[in-house]
Order: C-alpha cells, then sequence, then structure tokens
C-alpha cells in the first residue's frame, strides 16, 4: 500500500507541475500536439489492434458481457473514429483565456470573466480504449494534466494508446507528463486519487458502471462530475407520427444497446396507443429486443414479457426495453422524475405546446424532441468528443467537452482607484 501511495503522489506532483506548464501553452502548440497524436495512433494501429485482441480475449474468459465486450473492443474503424476525433479537437476553438463576459463599473474599473483551466484532472473509468483518447485530448486541449486510471480490461489497449499521446506532447514541445496513465492496475490507486494525491488532484471524472460511479461519489475528497447511471426515456406522444415514432425508437434502443444514451423505458400515450404502440413494439420484437411490458403492452403482441416493477428503475445495457402507457404527458413527466436519472430523455410528438411542457418540466440533462437519445454524445453536440455525461446541477451538466473542463477568474484592471 506504502508503494502505490509513493507512487500515485508522485504521478500527481508531476501532473501538477505539467498543468501549470500546461495552461499558459499556446494553442497553435496544443493543436500540433493533437495532431501528431493522431498521426502516431494511424502510425500503430497493428500494434494497438494486437493488444486490443488481448483485452478481448481475457475479458471473455472472465466472462464479460456483450455490452461490455462491445465498450471495450477496436477495429480498423473505431481505430480511425479515434484518430479523427483528436484532429476535431484540435479545430475546436480553444477555451482557454476566452473572454465571458466584460464590463465596466462607474469608478472606470473594467472587470473581466475569463476562463482558465481546471488544473488536474483524473479521470476514473472502465472497459473503453477511446476514452483514454477523448480525455486525455480534451485535457490537454483545456489547459488541464490528466492523469488516467483505466480498466484492467483495457489495460494493453490505453497502455499504447497513452504512449501515442504522450508522443504527440513531445513532439509539440508540450510537458509529456500532461497526460499520464496509472502505471498499475491495483485497486488501491482509485483510493488514492479519491483521496486526492497530497493535493494535486482538482476534480475526479468517473466514466463506468454504477457500482463504479457510486464509489467515486461516496469516497472522493475532490469534486466529482458523474452520472451514476443513464436510465434514459422515450414517451410517445398521442400526437406522434407513427413513422417517427418507430424509427426514433428502434433507434434509441438497438442502434447501440450498451451506451449509457439508449432508451430503457418507452412510454406511450394511452390516448394514442390504438395506432402508436403495436408498430413500435414489433419494430422492437422483429430487430430482436426483449420487450417488458405493462398488461396493455403484452396485449399486443404475445412475445412481451409482463414488466416487473423493478425494471422501470433498471439500465439494461442490452437489447431489452420496459415499455408503459401512460395517462398524456403529465404521467410521462412524473414516471420519468420518478424512475429517471437524468441523463436523457425525449419526446416524440407534433404537438408544439406538448413538446414545450416536455422539454421545459422534465429535469434531465439533456431533453430532446423527435429525436434519438443515443445523440446524448459530446462528438453529435459539435464538442468534438466528451469526456462523459454529467448529470448532477453544479458547474457542467450533459456532454463534457472543452468548456466544461475550465472554470474562470476575475481579472480587475484599473488606473489608480482605490476603494473610499
Amino acid at each position: 500500500m506504502t508503494d502505490v501511495k509513493e507512487m500515485m503522489v508522485e504521478v500527481g506532483r508531476r501532473a501538477r507541475q505539467a498543468a501549470a506548464e500546461l495552461a499558459g501553452a499556446s494553442t497553435d502548440a496544443k493543436n500540433a500536439a493533437l495532431k501528431a497524436m493522431a498521426a502516431n495512433i494511424r502510425a500503430r494501429k497493428a500494434e494497438i489492434l494486437e493488444a486490443n485482441a488481448k483485452d478481448v480475449e481475457n475479458a471473455r474468459n472472465a466472462g464479460k458481457t456483450d455490452a461490455f465486450i462491445d465498450r471495450l473492443a477496436l477495429d480498423e474503424g473505431r481505430i480511425e473514429g479515434i484518430a479523427s476525433g483528436l484532429e476535431a479537437i484540435a479545430e475546436l476553438p480553444d477555451p482557454v483565456g476566452s473572454v465571458m463576459a466584460e464590463w465596466e463599473r462607474p469608478n472606470g474599473l473594467r472587470i473581466a470573466r475569463v476562463r482558465v483551466p481546471i488544473g488536474v484532472i483524473g479521470i476514473i473509468y472502465e472497459s473503453r480504449p477511446n476514452v483514454t483518447a477523448d480525455a486525455g485530448a480534451l485535457c490537454m486541449k483545456s489547459g488541464n494534466a490528466a492523469i488516467l486510471r483505466g480498466g484492467s480490461d483495457s489495460f494493453h489497449s490505453s497502455g499504447i494508446l497513452v504512449e501515442c499521446l504522450r508522443k504527440g506532447l513531445e513532439e509539440a514541445g508540450l510537458p509529456v507528463d500532461a497526460i499520464q496513465m496509472v502505471p498499475t492496475t491495483d485497486r488501491a490507486a482509485v483510493g488514492e486519487m479519491l483521496r486526492g494525491l497530497d493535493g494535486n488532484i482538482d476534480l475526479i471524472v468517473p466514466r463506468g458502471g454504477k457500482s463504479l460511479v457510486a464509489r467515486v461519489q461516496e469516497e472522493a475528497r475532490v469534486p466529482v462530475f458523474a452520472h451514476l447511471e443513464g436510465i434514459c426515456h422515450t414517451y410517445i406522444d398521442r400526437d406522434a407520427d407513427p413513422e417517427k415514432a418507430v424509427s426514433v425508437t428502434l433507434n434509441a434502443k438497438m442502434r447501440r444497446p450498451g451506451i449509457c444514451g439508449a432508451t430503457e423505458t418507452a412510454l406511450v400515450d394511452a390516448a394514442g396507443a390504438e395506432r402508436l404502440l403495436a408498430p413500435v413494439v414489433k419494430a422492437l420484437l422483429d430487430a430482436g429486443c426483449e420487450v417488458r411490458g405493462d398488461a396493455a403492452v403484452q396485449a399486443v403482441d404475445g412475445r412481451v414479457k409482463p414488466a416487473a416493477e423493478e425494471d422501470w428503475d433498471t439500465e439494461y445495457l442490452a437489447p431489452v426495453i420496459s415499455v408503459k402507457t401512460v395517462q398524456g404527458v403529465d404521467e410521462a413527466i412524473a414516471h420519468i422524475a420518478r424512475h429517471g436519472s437524468h441523463h436523457t430523455d425525449a419526446i416524440i410528438t407534433e404537438n408544439d405546446e406538448t413538446a414545450e411542457k416536455f422539454l421545459r418540466e422534465v429535469d434531465s440533462a439533456i431533453v430532446m424532441r423527435n429525436a434519438s437519445t443515443q445523440f446524448a454524445d459530446g462528438g453529435e453536440f459539435g464538442f468534438g468528443a466528451e469526456i462523459g455525461i454529467a448529470t448532477g446541477r453544479m458547474h457542467a451538466r450533459g456532454p463534457v467537452g472543452l468548456e466544461q473542463l475550465t472554470t474562470f477568474k476575475y481579472q480587475v484592471r484599473g488606473d489608480g482607484q482605490t476603494r473610499p
């Protein structure tokens, strides 16, 4: 334990020093690093695939779920997506130093609120190698040092990716310790990060399953950006277009069932159920999705399984969905408030008034109209990438991109003013 503590404190110390250097780095240097990182990843594609194959094999042997394997696995397309994502971040405006607001007081003082880096950010995540690149790159572009603690399941894949990122920093003349990977799979390292590494971590971002995020929120001695789970809803209103209801709900559930933005519960307005319920349920079942429903849902197709009370509170992360009929938008909003996780919820309707009520009253980080919940993603929002989805109410909410990884300070310019 002492060895792990000493090792992690040293990681934190080097990160703090790198963060101080990086805070003043030019936009050109940061963008050059990102482009070099992307080139390094492409150049080492074969090595990354070989390392990832080891990780996937180990995960299969350990009995991990298909959803877990899907998040872990890389192929040529996903590696190119990682590299392209880094180049996309390079094209985004640099938030550091941007003026959020400025004004002049009657006494002549000129005050500006200016974006600055947070400092050192610890990212604790599970089986997603792409998070290694996204998190490291977003932290660096926003002037922060990153300490990456990926799950042991992706240790080989993430290790090579971090080498590519650090080489990019070196090629651009930036401090390589601005991106560090925790060099051990010992879980004691996570505890040290949660304790703050002797004051060297300013923020923790957990990205993974419910148990990981719950532990971080319970034990962290530093601020946390987190979402506990993604229990996302799609509400099909009585005024929904049937074709949109089918296509959007099917995509929201089945495009990638294992991501946090996947719809887990569909709510159908009983007043429109006669024309909307059966087509949606049939499409889901025919696509290979298990449907668990209330009595009205079971009545439209014999393949529907009865829903238990706990289904309304379950994040399946699999091709399973619970479907319930509700008495209009008010009951849908009440159901989401009771069973949702404040992540992403959508309404399908052609009624503007109903849509605006839903968008206004559903208290989630992301609320959508006539769109798949799978758009809950920083890249889809134009952020280039994301470090996660924050479902709390402080500082950042929704996809956490470059701007959300900064804080601000006030710069006050005077000309000899004194306070009476």
